[in-house]
């Protein structure tokens, strides 16, 4: 099921960090929903963390978020864990598609539901899917790119792209969306490179080596939070700014004033928060025989420096998860 912004906005990890060390009885006793993040150190996931906290706590269960740190052992061995120390219900985070039935293998057999936030797999039974319309946030971003390289005068320019993994559904929505907009409007992708360790440093150095192979090189879209710092580091570093615009996705404090100078063109931010606390609500109604859809497609915000200061009062809560005051 689909849903509107104005609908979503209305409804508005210790133990992962130290997987070996054993979950406090209380907790292991009573009811438990148990978050298992991609990473943790990412904001989107801790931001997603909270929101299945919120709808644990809400309907009186405990919570407990465990950390794969981008790894499959790590993510199997947090199942087993989850399972072993008396999880009721599940959201899961994966490292990536390919990944999760095994998670889903595991849970099925001990009888838990699970659902999935922002991620999704490849086959394999669970309760939900909650994602964010990925194609489209990437399109419109994609297309306020292109219109900032038209204010410019830049006729077919030369754009890089830092993607998330390509073996995760949403990446390929992401890559689609771009290269969709950027194709309708006369634009060219010169340069890829995809993630392994989703750091600012990372992408620092991916975009330095960019712009030191394609020189004329006018934008450069980055497909997720944090790493957009990185690339803005490496275009300042160069000298370019101004010369090199960038397109985001999801969103950190950092980005709006960035936004609002106009050094991040856009971002396309989805609704961490909203987005656990719904996966979380899906699991709960599940244990407790309410009703559930089998997909929620949240819309994702195309933030930029004219709508900003309208829609800052609600990605205070639904993107940033009231961390930003």
């Amino acid at each position: 099921m689909t849903y509107t912004k104005r609908q979503f906005i209305a409804l508005a990890g210790a133990f992962g960090l130290l997987a070996s060390v054993a979950m406090p009885a209380a907790q292991a006793a009573g009811k438990q929903i148990v978050y298992l993040s991609a990473g943790l150190d990412a904001p989107f996931w801790r931001y997603v963390s909270k929101g299945v906290e919120a709808a644990a706590k809400e309907h009186g269960y405990d919570f407990v978020a465990l950390d794969s740190r981008n790894n499959t052992q790590t993510q199997l061995q947090n199942t087993q864990d989850a399972i072993v120390k008396g999880a009721t219900g599940i959201v899961l985070s994966p490292t990536d598609s390919s990944t999760a039935p095994a998670v889903l293998g595991l849970a099925q057999k001990a009888n838990i539901p699970v659902s999935f936030a922002g991620i999704g797999t490849t086959s394999g039974e669970y309760v939900t899917f909650v994602t964010s319309n990925d194609e489209a946030g990437a399109y419109d971003v994609g297309k306020a790119l292109a219109k900032a390289f038209e204010a410019k005068g830049w006729k077919n320019a030369e754009v890089g792209m830092v993607t998330i993994s390509q073996a995760r559904q949403n990446g390929v929505k992401r890559t689609n969306g771009f290269v969709k907009a950027m194709e309708e409007a006369g634009n060219k992708i010169v340069a890829r490179n995809e993630m392994q360790t989703y750091t600012a440093d990372e992408t620092y150095r991916f975009v330095q080596d960019m712009l030191t192979a394609h020189p004329e090189m006018r934008g450069i879209f980055v497909q997720t939070d944090s790493p957009t710092l990185g690339a803005k580091r490496a275009v300042d570093a160069m000298r370019r700014g101004g010369e090199t615009l960038i397109g985001a996705f999801d969103g950190v404090p950092e980005f709006l004033p960035m936004i609002e100078g106009g050094s991040i063109v856009a971002s396309g931010m989805q609704q961490p928060y909203l987005m656990g606390k719904t996966a979380g609500e899906s699991v709960i109604a599940k244990l407790e025989g309410g009703k559930t859809e089998k997909e929620v497609v949240l819309p994702i915000l195309t933030v930029s420096k004219d709508n900003l200061a309208t829609i800052l009062p609600d990605i205070k809560l639904t993107v940033f998860a009231g961390e930003l005051k």
